[in-house]
């Protein structure tokens, strides 16, 4: 029997536990998250379905779980496909947090797991529409460009001022350093015949979506605007994701793809970009 590639999830939420489980049918799955027991149950929810699935523990917030991440990765022999989905919506913690977890996280998961990466190999953050529709001063936008500082929080709210400093921003920003992160890492992994890019997904339809939708009137409006007049699907994102991971891509790093059914073209009094990357 062929050994199968491993792919490594970040995230065991809602749109983690869709994406595990669209790549767990060309791949055998290593499920990380937080809460071990939540990881577990979806690695085994995935055996249960005849797929080679197991869990493990990480923190993407603290060096030394994610480089045991790594450890454990090298031992397999490496990984195939790395898809960083773990991040906090604006209702779920304060600015620092979702600094620390939106941004920190996947760059340091990068750099520890970019040793591991097989010939071949694609990584896929997940970032979000909000990195589309803000616009980021130049000032702001040089501290995101060091997205592994341990002191990120503060030099944004050095630059921002602290009434400026609201989850909400912290989330927004936090996604535009993502689509900074993968196309100033492309070259990097290029030299390992990796790619590196990330994924916004627009208004979709997750518990953590729930909650937005429930405490923040901002995701409503947006609703009201949406072409498409509806939340998209998980497994809309879990199938771009596994497309993206696969060989049929293999031309495509260093950017970003929008999914969000045409929700940021149909804000017009928003640049359209952002600020610069």
């Amino acid at each position: 029997m062929t050994k199968q590639s491993l792919a490594v999830v970040i995230g065991a939420g809602g749109m983690g536990a869709a994406i595990a489980a669209t790549l767990s049918r060309d791949h055998a799955v290593l499920l990380a998250d937080i809460d071990a027991a939540r990881a577990e149950q979806r690695a085994a929810a995935l055996r249960s379905e005849g797929r080679t699935a197991t869990a493990a523990c990480c923190d993407v917030t603290s060096a030394e779980s994610v480089y045991a991440l790594a450890a454990m990765v090298g031992e397999r022999g490496g990984f195939r496909v790395l898809a960083h989905v773990a991040g906090m919506s604006p209702s779920m913690a304060a600015f620092d947090a979702i600094m620390r977890v939106n941004l920190l996280g996947p760059a340091r998961v990068a750099q520890a797991l970019l040793p591991f990466a097989q010939p071949g190999a694609a990584a896929i953050v997940i970032a979000s529409l909000g990195a589309h529709l803000v616009a980021v001063p130049p000032p702001v936008a040089a501290v995101l460009r060091e997205h592994a500082t341990q002191d990120i929080s503060e030099r944004l709210r050095a630059e921002l001022g602290e009434d400026a400093a609201t989850s909400d921003l912290a989330y927004q920003l936090s996604k535009f350093g993502v689509l900074m992160l993968c196309r100033r890492e492309a070259a990097r992994w290029a030299e390992r015949q990796a790619r590196i890019l990330s994924v916004s997904p627009g208004l979709i339809a997750t518990p953590m979506g729930a909650r937005e939708w429930e405490t923040n009137a901002a995701k409503r409006r947006l609703a009201a605007m949406a072409p498409l007049k509806r939340e998209g699907r998980l497994d809309e994102i879990s199938e771009v994701v596994a497309f993206l991971a696969s060989d049929r891509a293999s031309f495509i790093t260093g950017t970003d793809v929008l999914i969000d059914g045409g929700l940021a073209g149909a804000i017009s009094d928003v640049p359209f970009g952002g600020g610069s990357i």
